[in-house]
């Protein structure tokens, strides 16, 4: 598999970044080693450009007609290879070179048709569709493998999705329409196209998992039979006999929600990936109650959590570790082994590498200031894979597996052969 040709741009007008944004494109087409005749096109704009949503699309599928499919969304940030754009207007996009019978662009206009078998598939949704959460569950269960990765987009304007299908044949069918708002869009991909997926955490336990023994809705009213109000004041330290300081602690804490069968942690003092990170919304002094921003049953598992930098640094190299050494062959020549340790981060991608391009979603609340500076999440992952080619945005939501996710970063890289 060829690497994927792919660019950012950042300018007032949308018109110039569209022109260099394909300035670059056309440039890695040329390059060896690049993707000359992509026809998938993965799109991610800024909410400064979302008005402009559809002249861009039109623009951008005029300039490039073997592109025949187009997917993407708008969030508050978009991401690429080592930089992040936050509050200000920028695109970026990624041209994947993929058999035209090995994936499908889906919206709720273009639903999958029967004789496609999806195995697993890149999801785009409107967080103000109703009952969002289930819809993705049973997307999920459409696929092979029931792995979905992707997330909700984020806007402070209009909320829009890409979605364009050409099944991978019809040349210049990107200059048709193909933008939607609301429901899920996405691409679904057949089990030929091999992929490698992982959530890393932003939050950190601050105290022991429990059980929830009683519930109402989204009212946690006991935790191991215990008063949940009084297990949150508890682990925080704190008492309502000072209001000014429980206050504050409260608006630093979180609840990470874990169904029955699944675990809570996978590493000490470190959330696992089956963990849903939500925010606590109230407290209930009368019923010695907690509320949280999910309906919560009897049986889930519920630990009280804080967003750690620290932690969420640690845990994303964890995730790039484990993409490389899956990817990496058993046996490498000394030079390339070295090679791939310390990658370089002014040199392109290491063919041993076998990331063909990478598309990374996290949520809106991280980003470079959280990490320690501007671009500071994308630098780490540029350290750990080096410097494949990388797209991205912030979203309000973070889809993994089955589950829609908080405060959480999903990074899956395209296996080449």
């Amino acid at each position: 598999m060829q690497l994927f040709p792919y660019a950012h741009a950042t300018h007032p007008q949308w018109q110039m970044a569209a022109g260099l944004v394909l300035a670059q494109l056309r440039a890695q087409m040329t390059l060896h080693g690049y993707a000359s005749s992509p026809t998938l096109g993965l799109l991610y704009i800024t909410d400064h450009y979302a008005a402009a949503a559809q002249d861009i699309l039109d623009h951008l599928g005029a300039e490039l007609p073997e592109v025949t499919d187009w997917s993407g969304t708008v969030g508050v940030g978009v991401a690429s290879s080592n930089v992040e754009y936050f509050d200000e207007p920028a695109m970026a996009v990624m041209l994947c070179a993929l058999p035209s019978d090995q994936y499908r662009v889906f919206s709720g206009v273009t639903p999958l048709s029967p004789g496609f078998t999806p195995h697993t598939a890149l999801v785009h949704a409107d967080a103000s569709t109703p009952d969002v959460a289930e819809l993705i569950a049973e997307m999920a269960d459409r696929t092979a493998t029931g792995y979905l990765f992707g997330g909700l987009a984020s806007s402070r304007g209009d909320v829009v999705q890409f979605a364009v299908s050409g099944n991978g044949t019809i040349s210049g069918h990107g200059r048709a329409g193909g933008v939607f708002r609301g429901g899920l869009s996405g691409v679904a991909f057949a089990e030929g196209v091999q992929l490698v997926s992982r959530v890393t955490q932003g939050c950190q336990p601050v105290a022991a998992a429990r059980r929830i023994t009683a519930a109402d809705n989204n009212l946690v009213l006991e935790l191991d039979g215990e008063p949940a109000l009084d297990v949150l004041l508890e682990d925080l330290h704190i008492t309502l006999d000072q209001p000014q300081a429980a206050m504050a602690a409260l608006r630093t804490t979180l609840a990470g929600l874990t169904q029955p069968a699944e675990d809570v942690t996978d590493r000490a003092g470190h959330f696992g990936t089956d963990v849903e990170v939500r925010h606590i919304v109230g407290i209930d002094p009368r019923r010695r109650g907690v509320a949280v921003a999910s309906k919560v049953d009897e049986g889930m598992k519920l630990a009280f959590c804080r967003r750690n930098v620290e932690a969420a640094r640690a845990d994303l190299v964890r995730i790039c570790s484990e993409i490389r050494e899956e990817l990496e062959p058993e046996e490498l020549p000394l030079a390339v082994a070295s090679a791939l340790a310390a990658p370089d981060p002014l040199a392109g991608p290491h063919p041993a590498s076998r990331i063909a391009g990478a598309i990374y979603v996290s949520c809106a609340g991280r980003g470079g200031p959280h990490f320690g500076g501007p671009s500071a999440e994308l630098q780490i992952v540029r350290r750990a894979l080096g410097d494949v080619p990388l797209v991205g945005f912030f979203a309000g939501g973070e889809i993994a597996r089955s589950h829609l996710y908080g405060y959480t970063g999903v990074l899956t890289v395209f296996r080449g052969p």
